[in-house]
């Protein structure tokens, strides 16, 4: 696997830590077959990096989104574009996108855009989705629901600062609203990893979800979710959503022993409801979360170890980051302390490549199925053996 990485600010343009062309972007690998590309939204809509890219890689397929933060080797960016090109040498990829016009057709689009995939020797098929229009715990279901389960997921959900406005994904020529977008690796001698933790704490009562719909969440013990989401939040309330970002949801399974966390995407004043980036059932059991700076950054750190643990030398070539918006809010200036505390753990051999999104695609843990996490530092790593 060959790698290389270039990055565009205001400032700097086109920047990359190999020979530059003549027209000061990367030149190298003219036969790579896949860039990964993200981005701050407005600059994507109005710069002309897409373009560019494509005549610098004309072989390669791009896939990318628009993001709350971009993340370039240990350096955390707003309002820059990050593209790493990648060559597999015993590697074969394939993508295809799709668009969706309503949340409620989550599932079906997973299931229809699985279904392009060619499943034999279909080894790992990673995913970026509109962030706002999606449901993202029915968009896994429907991709599970048509591929073999030892066909691996992960991705994320793209992102808009903490904007919420539009969330944009890319895929060869296309960037646009309302995407669904894959690739999908096809290898035996690929090895893939993954991590995904948090590093959030509960706190006050645990609630039952009296009243919902999907991801939408109307009440918590018969009261009113958005004004104990406001009680709670406090001077914070005016802020939200983004603010809500600061206190998600543990959302606890049938047997009380384990969570996911689900994060607020937008809020009604109208209709009293709170949407969440994937699924919030009734019945549930829930229990408001708050951050505990170290905490996050162990659970970095943590999920790096895990992504590298089937590496047979303990390192991967690359490293793709997806991390929550609403850790860099806790983290703020501090943010490029998870990122660094990955690095050590990668080593300075692995390329780090990511963004700040709004919601996270992994399994578990290893040999479980895939989720939709939020609030978490989620990385899957690469190595050609």
């Amino acid at each position: 696997m060959k790698i290389e990485q270039s990055r565009w600010t205001a400032k700097q343009g086109w920047e990359t830590e190999t020979t530059l062309s003549s027209s000061d972007l990367p030149a190298q690998l003219v036969t790579a077959q896949l860039v990964l590309m993200f981005g701050d939204t407005e600059v994507l809509k109005t710069q002309k990096s897409l373009q560019h890219l494509k005549s610098v890689y004309p072989t390669a397929h791009i896939l990318g989104c628009s993001t709350a933060g971009e993340i370039y080797n240990t350096q955390v960016s707003d309002g820059a574009v990050v593209a790493t090109a990648i060559e597999f040498e015993h590697s074969q990829i394939k993508g295809n996108f799709l668009r969706i016009e309503d949340t409620a057709h989550s599932f079906d689009a997973g299931a229809k855009l699985a279904q392009t995939f060619e499943t034999k020797g279909l080894v790992h098929l990673f995913v970026l989705s509109d962030g706002l229009s999606v449901n993202g715990s029915d968009l896994i279901l429907g991709l599970r629901s048509q591929l073999p389960e030892a066909v691996t997921i992960t991705g994320g959900l793209s992102g808009d600062g903490s904007r919420f406005q539009e969330t944009l994904v890319i895929w060869d020529e296309l960037i646009d609203r309302g995407v669904i977008a894959a690739i999908g690796i096809y290898s035996d001698r690929l090895k893939i990893g993954y991590g995904s933790l948090g590093g959030w704490t509960t706190f006050g009562p645990k609630r039952m979800v009296t009243k919902s719909k999907g991801n939408v969440l109307y009440e918590l013990d018969g009261l009113s979710a958005l004004e104990l989401y406001k009680k709670y939040l406090g001077d914070y309330a005016s802020g939200l959503p983004a603010t809500g970002l600061l206190f998600p949801l543990s959302l606890y399974n049938s047997t009380g022993d384990r969570s996911v966390v689900r994060t607020i995407l937008a809020v009604d004043e109208d209709k009293q409801n709170l949407t969440f980036a994937g699924d919030v059932p009734e019945g549930s059991i829930v229990q408001l979360m708050q951050a505990n700076f170290n905490r996050l950054v162990d659970g970095a750190i943590s999920a790096a170890q895990t992504s590298i643990s089937p590496m047979e030398n303990g390192s991967a070539d690359l490293a793709i980051l997806i991390s929550c918006v609403g850790r860099k809010l806790v983290l703020k200036q501090r943010i490029e302390e998870e990122v660094e505390g990955v690095r050590e753990i990668m080593g300075n051999k692995t390329v780090l490549t990511g963004f700040y999104s709004y919601g996270e695609i992994a399994p578990a843990g290893f040999g479980k199925c895939c989720e939709l996490h939020n609030q978490t530092m989620t990385i899957t790593t690469f190595s050609e053996q």
